[in-house]
């Protein structure tokens, strides 16, 4: 067995026997993987404070051939990101981001930029501030790396180009905004300002600086429209949404 080691976020941790640990876990260069940490329960020196939910480590393990569970042989912590355990509301925030990476990027489905934008949220909620902003910005974000990525640039009914100058429409089963010519606004469709469409498209590229910065409106309008196109394209209620305040 060829070991490698990685920088890995840890999704899961399950008791496996009496001392062992079954951890799920996220890399930039394989994406989501299982694997079995032997005595981890037992071991101080070769895992070290560092098999917790939602940490930051560098993991070291191995592949089998026949595509079976990891051999996860040690590992160090690099970030423990302890902001995201200080209160239920934060915890809660943090699991629905690691719930939906495994949705979007299920097993062995690599991608750098998602595993640094997971990286990077986990430790913008772990330092307090804005957290519902960081979190829709998380969620848009993560949607669009994931193949979601609402369309913005047109109406998607006539095809006649937005220009930022007038109020548009989410139609979620288009999966893009639309002109009032053509869709007038409902509670199935809600409206977007033109600064509420410049924003989703920052926070679909990566391109917001820091949460907080954004107008209050044009939050609860993307929110909103993040909702409705969730559900409706993973076709799924994620399990951590009921503890989301």
């Amino acid at each position: 067995m060829k070991y490698t080691s990685s920088p890995s976020i840890i999704m899961r941790i399950r008791d496996l026997g009496e001392s062992d640990l079954l951890v799920t876990f996220f890399t930039p260069d394989r994406g989501q993987l299982k694997g079995v940490a032997k005595a981890a329960r037992k071991s101080r020196k070769r895992f070290a404070n560092c098999l917790e939910t939602f940490s930051l480590v560098d993991l070291e393990y191995g592949i089998r051939k026949d595509g079976g569970l990891c051999f996860i042989r040690s590992g160090r912590l690099l970030d423990g990101f302890p902001g995201l355990r200080g209160d239920f509301n934060t915890l809660s925030k943090a699991s629905f981001m690691i719930e939906l990476t495994e949705v979007l990027f299920p097993s062995e489905v690599a991608d750098r930029a998602m595993f640094d934008h997971l990286s990077h949220s986990l430790g913008r909620l772990a330092s307090g501030g804005e957290s519902d902003q960081a979190l829709l910005f998380f969620e848009a974000r993560a949607l669009a790396l994931g193949g979601y990525a609402i369309r913005t640039e047109k109406c998607c009914i006539c095809g006649r180009n937005y220009t930022h100058t007038g109020t548009a429409v989410f139609k979620r089963e288009k999966g893009g905004i639309a002109c009032l010519r053509c869709q007038q606004k409902s509670t199935e469709t809600p409206s977007l300002t033109p600064e509420s469409v410049s924003v989703l498209e920052h926070m679909q590229h990566g391109a917001i600086a820091e949460p907080g910065c954004v107008w209050e409106g044009a939050t609860e309008e993307i929110r909103s429209v993040i909702d409705l196109h969730r559900e409706y394209r993973l076709e799924r209620k994620l399990k951590t949404l009921k503890y989301l305040l």
